[in-house]
């Protein structure tokens, strides 16, 4: 059974209003939707018709045109670096800064954005939002959005390729674990949205099969007056996390997970006290992860089993061997009186079938991880 994101919203013109009917004058309904007709959807209201665009320049449309004409680059991200990917993921890092002068629509899967350092504003078909460092947004297919920094954003995207996130499955512990998902904050119709709204031409650069199409209109098309629905962008921070945890003994990765998706997790590290059991082991155990290769992302803090690894540091531990804590952090751990709070955050990317590293600018890879598994040599 699938677990979506859990929530009946509406905004604006939309409340109180049931779907495909009572439609107010001057407006136009537009349904997004899941599964077809049988997942999660969200009824727009527009101020336009949503197939009012002036002209298609791209593939995707119900007729062909000339390829010559894709090749469109810009500040965007759509040309965020490309870091590890498989069938049915992409993991890529963008840097920007500034306006983004068009708005963005994957065509592709549900992208998840994790936001390792800046601030800004995100605009899109729902409504807008503030992000800081930190923030897991989470934009549904098909969501036309524009990113304004505050500060030079880096983010990690994470597209769920052919697929959709939802949320893990909680058990015993209930399904506040973690985190409520009452916490999850979704766009508004605010001033802000408002004040962006114009007749200005505006261009959706969307991707499709990793393929760029852009449509013009003749006015932003975020002119939402109102929405409805189960369907919509989440916002979640790692602040707001209430990690599951044990004294007596360490709980494995899967126990921290925050988005699943169709192939592949993506768990969550973040700060919490160590076991304070003397029997209990301090950090990760030891292990082979022989369904899943696991790719770590370290965002934040003092990352208790690795020894010289920082903030913005990607480690890829392919399936089928065994792996744990570095030697000097086993040690260190062993010595720990348990109790003492552990300070990092990382995002951790598991994913059933093999990943493929982009090839990378020379100097980026460490060489010698590979090694970093061997005792140091005593000194005298």
């Amino acid at each position: 059974m699938k677990n979506w994101i859990p929530f009946q919203l509406a905004q604006g013109k939309s409340v109180g209003r049931p779907a495909h009917a009572e439609i107010p004058e001057g407006t136009y309904e537009r349904e997004i939707g899941k599964e077809g007709f049988f997942g999660p959807a969200a009824q727009m209201l527009h101020t336009h018709p949503p197939t009012g665009w002036s002209k298609w320049e791209g593939e995707i449309r119900p007729r062909a045109f000339d390829l010559t004409k894709l090749n469109h680059l810009s500040s965007s991200p759509w040309e965020a670096d490309l870091v590890a990917s498989n069938a049915h993921v992409k993991l890529r890092q963008w840097r920007m800064e500034g306006k983004m002068d068009f708005l963005a629509r994957n065509a592709d899967g549900d992208e998840l954005v994790f936001v390792h350092a800046g601030s800004g504003e995100l605009f899109c078909d729902y409504g807008h939002m503030s992000f800081r460092d930190g923030d897991y947004i989470m934009l549904p297919r098909g969501t036309m959005w524009r990113v304004e920094a505050r500060e030079p954003v880096t983010a990690l995207l994470i597209e769920a390729t052919g697929t959709s996130y939802q949320l893990p499955e909680r058990g015993l512990v209930g399904r506040q674990a973690i985190f409520d998902p009452a916490i999850l904050q979704t766009p508004k119709l605010d001033e802000a949205f408002e004040a962006q709204k114009s007749e200005t031409e505006t261009r959706v650069v969307f991707k499709r099969g990793d393929r760029l199409t852009t449509i013009t209109y003749p006015y932003n098309p975020l002119d939402a007056v109102g929405w409805h629905g189960d369907l919509a962008p989440v916002k979640l921070n790692w602040r707001d996390m209430r990690p599951l945890m044990s004294h007596r003994a360490h709980l494995p990765p899967s126990a921290h997970t925050t988005f699943l998706a169709g192939r592949f997790v993506v768990c969550t590290f973040v700060p919490r006290p160590a076991e304070s059991d003397p029997d209990a082991l301090k950090l990760p155990f030891f292990h082979n992860n022989d369904d899943y290769d696991e790719l770590i992302f370290y965002h934040h803090g003092r990352f208790m089993s690795r020894d010289n690894i920082h903030a913005g540091m990607v480690t890829l531990h392919p399936c089928g061997f065994t792996h744990g804590p570095h030697p000097k952090a086993f040690a260190l751990a062993a010595k720990a009186p348990g109790g003492h709070m552990l300070d990092e955050v990382a995002v951790m990317l598991d994913t059933r079938d093999a990943l493929s590293m982009a090839r990378l600018p020379e100097g980026v890879e460490w060489t010698g991880y590979v090694d970093s598994w061997k005792p140091k040599p005593a000194t005298s």
